[in-house]
């Protein structure tokens, strides 16, 4: 039986008035105003380097029935893109260390005080004190003092990780370091053609299979979820230039870290939005997640295929959840 929610937790949107005065601002506020908070020539370099993908048509979801129905992969269809950029890799801490550092951004991880951490992440120490999220998901912990600086929590730091995904973002801090970088979030339908590496209606970025019980080719879980990983395998991100690239030069467009995108979710995505550069822009309350995690696997959640998508409120964060930045061409 396959579970909805293994890789992914929600947090409901906080009230407006239960907000201090200068956190009642709009994502849309928060953006423009971090954008102009550090206009210098450094953040102009973070993504100079960017992979230009040339304006193509390409089969985009999937007719196959082994994901979630209410996701909506598909119907399979033929989608048109124009040119874009896409990062070779997932936004770093190195990264997003100096946008903090131009702009004095604090995540709303920081905000609230706390974030989504799987519990095999937790020190020893930790796990003597927390309790889980929900007797459904007993694997998630709201972990105080959790955020992208901490990305396990007290006693943690990214420092020692520089060149790991950022994790513990939220949909709008997202758009806030792309504001600040000039960059945006890639659509669903710019992710899944960059993410297929120019491989036709592949489920993953190699090709339709692998074997489990050789080295896997991509940051998925190992071993029995999610109590008993295999031997010498630790449920945590890797480095986001980790495994080998697809045939367009990107890492890990399958497992590793959820990376959001510009869209709103909806399970009618292909068959409402346009067969053109497809973009779902009516609000729903949930933004869409592209590529699975290192908690994805077939037991509970297959949703590290290429045509799979994740969802949730833009203002959620957890440790399996960082983003990729995209731009014109």
């Amino acid at each position: 039986m396959q579970h909805k929610a293994c890789c992914s937790v929600q947090r409901s949107l906080p009230r407006a008035d239960a907000l201090p005065t200068t956190e009642r601002l709009t994502s849309d506020e928060r953006v423009v105003s971090t954008a102009h908070a550090g206009t210098t020539a450094a953040h102009a370099q973070q993504h100079s380097d960017l992979i230009e993908i040339a304006g193509n048509s390409f089969v985009m979801g999937t007719n196959e029935l082994i994901g979630f129905q209410d996701d909506g992969e598909g119907p399979a269809r033929l989608v048109k893109l124009d040119a874009f950029r896409i990062a070779a890799t997932t936004v770093t801490n190195r990264q997003f260390n100096q946008f903090v550092r131009e702009t004095q951004y604090v995540t709303e991880a920081e905000r609230l005080g706390s974030s989504f951490v799987f519990y095999l992440q937790l020190s020893q120490s930790l796990k003597n004190t927390v309790v889980p999220v929900s007797k459904e998901l007993v694997w998630w912990v709201d972990l105080p003092d959790a955020c992208w600086q901490r990305p396990s929590g007290p006693g943690s730091t990214h420092l020692t990780i520089p060149e790991h995904p950022v994790v513990h973002i939220s949909w709008h801090d997202a758009q806030a370091y792309c504001a600040w970088a000039g960059v945006s979030l890639p659509t669903e339908a710019q992710w899944e053609c960059a993410a297929r590496g120019g491989l036709p209606e592949k489920r993953y970025a190699w090709g339709d299979t692998f074997e489990m019980n050789q080295p896997l080719p991509c940051n998925i879980w190992q071993g029995e979820f999610p109590n008993a990983p295999r031997e010498g395998w630790q449920p945590e991100p890797q480095a986001a230039q980790s495994y080998q690239p697809n045939g367009f030069g990107l890492f890990n467009t399958v497992g590793n870290v959820w990376e959001w995108c510009a869209d709103w979710f909806s399970s009618d995505y292909h068959v409402s939005t346009s067969v053109e550069n497809p973009l779902y822009a009516i609000p729903t309350g949930k933004r869409s997640m592209r590529g699975g995690s290192f908690l994805c696997h077939d037991s509970y959640c297959n949703r590290y295929r290429l045509a799979a998508r994740g969802a949730n409120t833009p203002s959620t964060t957890s440790s399996n959840c960082g983003f990729r930045v995209a731009g014109n061409v």
